[in-house]
């Protein structure tokens, strides 16, 4: 898997675009940031072929590029999981309101939950239902490339934040130790902010995992 990282919006916000190869044209992306000018900029200048958008949560600075996705790239589809759903469509929920832009967007195209796969552009991943950041939070597992996708799930050394609605730090945990402590040491963890890590690193070093 070619996969691309890009840093975007104010908020800092990690996005993933997926490729079979470098030289394969259609990809995926994982989560938008609050602004995805910078991703558009990418797929165009490197001629990209984005078949899909899934959004590994609903808070805004991971969805709000969505809709500049969907004017400019008319056929690509939104996933989300189906707990989140709503959060597309409400700025108090998604939390853009904190942000001061109230955003909101179409419902997505494709609600997913555990245990969905999805499989586009030669790309398997599997869905895992991870709540404790927001309710619907997912992780996106590739085991043919022993990588994972775990939004603000998991964070290197650290946890995502479970203070805003619908948040819980004793979900988190769990979903961390059920859902992602049992896959390959070797694993990459790409995060939803900061550096990427390790399963066997975090096992090691998270403080909020002992």
């Amino acid at each position: 898997m070619k996969i691309d990282q890009l840093i975007l919006g104010s908020y800092e916000t990690n996005c993933y675009v997926l490729r079979k190869s470098d030289a394969d044209r259609d990809c995926i992306i994982i989560d938008t940031g609050l602004q995805a000018g910078g991703l558009v900029d990418f797929l165009e200048t490197n001629k990209l072929n984005p078949l899909a958008v899934v959004l590994t949560h609903g808070h805004a600075d991971h969805i709000a590029g969505a809709a500049l996705l969907r004017e400019k790239y008319p056929g690509i589809k939104v996933y989300i999981h189906k707990l989140d759903a709503g959060m597309l469509m409400e700025s108090e929920r998604n939390l853009s309101v904190l942000a001061g832009i109230r955003f909101s967007t179409d419902p997505a195209d494709l609600l997913v939950d555990e245990p969905d796969v999805i499989e586009l552009a030669g790309i398997r991943l599997e869905v895992l239902h991870t709540p404790g950041h927001t309710p619907g939070g997912i992780c996106l597992y590739s085991k043919d490339d022993g990588v994972a996708f775990v939004g603000d799930t998991l964070f290197a050394e650290s946890v995502g934040r479970t203070d805003f609605p619908g948040g819980s730090s004793t979900q988190i945990i769990r979903s961390i130790k059920k859902k992602i402590l049992v896959l390959p040491g070797e694993t990459i963890c790409y995060t939803g902010h900061g550096p990427s890590t390790s399963i066997a690193k975090e096992k090691v070093y998270n403080p909020y995992l002992k």
